[in-house]
Formats: C-alpha cells, structure tokens, sequence
C-alpha cells in the first residue's frame, strides 16, 4: 500500500524531541540558528522522518547539501566500503587514489579548456579560504573585493567577505584588511533606484568609477569573489549580461573572478554550475555542500597556471578524506547516470511557473525568481514600498513545518525552495499545496 507524505502522528515537536531540545539547550553553542525546533533522527530521498515519527516533505535538502536525497543508498554503500578500506592517512602528506580520481573528474566538468587543479578541504568556508589565499599567492596582491549580501563562510578570512547579516560579523572584527564590499546586481532592490532593463548593469560601471578609480588602486586588488546565485542573501539572481560586464571590467585590470559555487553549484541550477548560465569562465571556482552529498568536503578548483604555490604554503590535515572523496565520485556518477541535470530544469521551471501563479493570487508576494532548483520567493507587506515581511515569513515556514513540509528563509523575508534534486512531482505538489495554504493564510492576515 503506498504512503501519502507527508506523515504527522504527534504535534511537532514531539515528546522525545522536546526531550533531547532541553538538552541541547544546556549542552550546546548557542550561536547555531535552528528555524524550528525539527530533530532529525533519519529519512529516505526527499522525506525526513523526526525523532518522534513525524515524516516531512524536504524542500531544504539540509542548506542544499543533500542533492541525491536523504540516506543514497549507492553513496551508503560506497562509503561502507571504503570505511573499511582506509578512513585517514593524511592527504597532506601523502596520496588517495580517491581525490585523485574525484580531481580529475572535477577539473573535467567546470567551465573552461583550461588544465585545472584542484584544493581539498572539508567545508565551503575553507574552500573559500584556500581561494583568497590562493589569489593572493598568485598575484601578489593583497586586495579583494566582495558584494554586499554575499555569504562566504564564518572563519576570520571568509567571514570578512561575507556581509549578509550583523549578526554574523558583530564583535569579531577586526577582519582581514583591503576587503572592499560593493552593492550585488539585486534588481528587485536596486541600490541605486536603477530598472535592469535600461540600467547597462550599472553596478559594474560604479565598482570601476567609485572603487577602482577612487580609493582602491585596480593594481593591488588580487581578485573578486562573487555568488553566481546569492544564497543567504536571498537567492538573488543577476541579469543575464552581468558577469561578462563583470569579466571585462576584471580582464581590463588583471584582477581574478573567484566564483563561489557552494551553495549555487553541482547541480542545482540546472547546470553543473550556475555561472555556466553567464557564459562566463572564472578563474577559482569553490565548491562544497552537494559534492560529497552530506560527508564535509569543499574544493577549490583552479586553472593550473594559478595553482602554481609551493608545498606548505596551504594544506589541510583532514581534507581530501579518501571516504568523502569516495562518496564525491559517487555523486557525479549517479547525476551523470540518471541524467539529474535535466530533471532539475524540468521541476524548476514547474516550481518557477506555480510560484509566479501565486504571485498573481497573493499580494504579499512580492517577487519570484531562481533557475533550476534554486528559487527564491521574497514576501512583502507592501508590493509599492517593497516593505519585508520578516515575522510573515516565519510564521509560514514554521506553519508548513508543523504540516509535514520542510522549508527555510533566506535573506530577510524570502521563502527558500531548494530541495533535493532527486524529488519527483508528487512530492513537490504536495509541498506546494501545504505551503501554498500557509501564504494564503498569512496573505489574508495582512491584505484581509
């Protein structure tokens, strides 16, 4: 008999959850963020099933990570297998067949005819930090500049890049110096009043008149760093011929383009990465979350000529762990093979068409925009002020959770869609009817 999902036997949070939630209280850092008190005890593809036997629609893939879905059962088996092979020997020091193969597979599926190599870490926020390290090798310059709403990661180096949120960088300054932040292609909310479709992308003409000609010499910045796709700042999707203004603008002074894929890539978009989209080659490409489908794995992927630095300049005990680059192998293959690229075009355009559906039913959504399965639905009190509905949001997610679907913000008020790449039809029409009810709850609140 088959079972309709999602499964709701107890009121979240149950029982056994608001057990382990006291404890967790007493036990754990306070500085994680947890949208609503969910304890994950297992699950299966796109359905997450708590500690108290609630089942739940994923559509967060836990922060994009999990694109082959919740307990994979080939990616299980392989790291089984390799558990018992070997877990660590340091690839610091020595070699692993398995993130030899997986860098070669990577440096064959990013942009470009370049010959590339690859750096191994076991997060984003490293593979961001091996980049900035890396340009800075390279270039012998000190400078980078970054977008405002960008999230690179929360150790000192790529913490200083990040600047999405205060709460993310109050009282831990001072960061690393000649880190210059500069407005993000944000057309919904353009800093500078401008409209895309007349605008020229002026945001890259303001980097080279009120940056680069002004107050940071264009000769001592190493690289810019960039989102394809913002993530924490609200799935923000620039304009088609922004990045190759971007990449001009970067050629005419010698400057790199690091593209930070960890959240927008393997996948997600549609693409392997969502810079494919822009027609743009970047020099550094950082990957992370998906590659190892939940095992800590991040990369950094770089035309060889730019990977020229020596031994002990940068490494890492624990990256490039045989198991982790196992079940990163395992990833492509599975997405090459049952040719996930293309399902995720087709459910995102679906999503994509549902939500802009909505739009023209609720007024408290005020814009819809992604590519793949990467979409971003931005609530608003006010569609003329554009004013954020911060507590509207909360109060959805949190509602659809208590419902059986799985859903988180982004940015201020924007609704983040981003499940598994594997999830089929029926699972995202039902996460859509569970969460459509909770805007149109909301939405009559505000516009009765």
């Amino acid at each position: 008999m088959k079972i309709r999902f999602p499964k709701i036997v107890v009121t979240p949070p149950g029982p056994r959850a608001r057990e382990l939630l006291k404890a967790d209280r007493k036990y754990i850092s306070p500085s994680y963020v947890r949208w609503f008190p969910l304890v994950v005890e297992t699950g299966k593809g796109a359905i997450i099933k708590d500690v108290d036997g609630n089942e739940y629609i994923d559509f967060n893939a836990g922060i994009a990570v999990l694109a082959l879905g919740l307990s994979n059962e080939e990616i299980n088996e392989v790291v089984c297998k390799q558990v018992k092979k070997l877990i660590h020997y340091s690839n610091t020091d020595f070699y692993y067949e398995p993130s030899i193969r997986l860098a070669e597979k990577l440096t064959k599926i990013t942009p470009g005819s370049a010959e590339k190599k690859v750096y191994f870490g076991n997060s984003g926020t490293e593979a961001v930090e091996a980049a900035i390290k890396l340009a800075r090798w390279h270039t012998t310059k000190s400078r980078i500049i970054a977008f405002i709403g960008a999230f690179h990661g929360r150790t000192l180096g790529s913490l200083s890049l990040t600047a999405s949120k205060t709460v993310q960088r109050a009282r831990f300054s001072p960061f690393i110096p000649n880190v210059t932040h500069v407005p993000y292609p944000y057309c919904y909310r353009c800093p500078f009043n401008l409209e895309p479709e007349s605008c020229n992308y002026y945001c890259v003409d303001f980097i080279e008149e009120w940056v680069l000609e002004k107050y940071v010499p264009p000769e001592e910045v190493a690289a810019i760093i960039f989102e394809p796709i913002q993530g924490e700042g609200g799935y923000i999707v620039p304009p088609i011929g922004y990045f190759r203004k971007l990449k001009k603008l970067a050629d005419k002074y010698g400057i790199l383009l690091i593209d930070d894929e960890v959240q927008a890539g393997m996948g997600r978009t549609g693409r392997w990465w969502a810079i494919e989209h822009y027609d743009v080659i970047p020099d550094i490409i950082c990957s992370a979350k998906a590659l190892a489908n939940g095992l800590p794995l991040g990369a950094a992927i770089a035309k060889a000529e730019i990977m020229d630095w020596p031994g002990g300049s940068h490494a890492s005990t624990f990256g490039g762990n045989p198991v982790a680059c196992a079940a990163g192998l395992k990833v492509l293959e599975i997405m090459e093979k049952e040719n996930l690229l293309s399902h995720v075009k087709e459910m995102g355009n679906y999503l994509l068409a549902r939500f802009k559906e909505m739009k023209e039913n609720y007024e408290i959504i005020g814009d819809v925009r992604g590519k793949g399965l990467m979409i971003g639905v931005e609530l608003v009190r006010d569609r003329e002020k554009k004013t954020y509905a911060k507590k509207e949001a909360e109060e959805i997610i949190t509602e659809s959770w208590k419902r059986g679907l799985a859903i988180i913000t982004a940015g201020v008020s924007t609704l983040r869609i981003s499940p598994p790449l594997i999830i089929s039809k029926e699972l995202v029409d039902t996460g859509l009817e569970i969460l459509e009810g909770q805007i149109k709850e909301v939405n009559k609140k505000i516009f009765p």
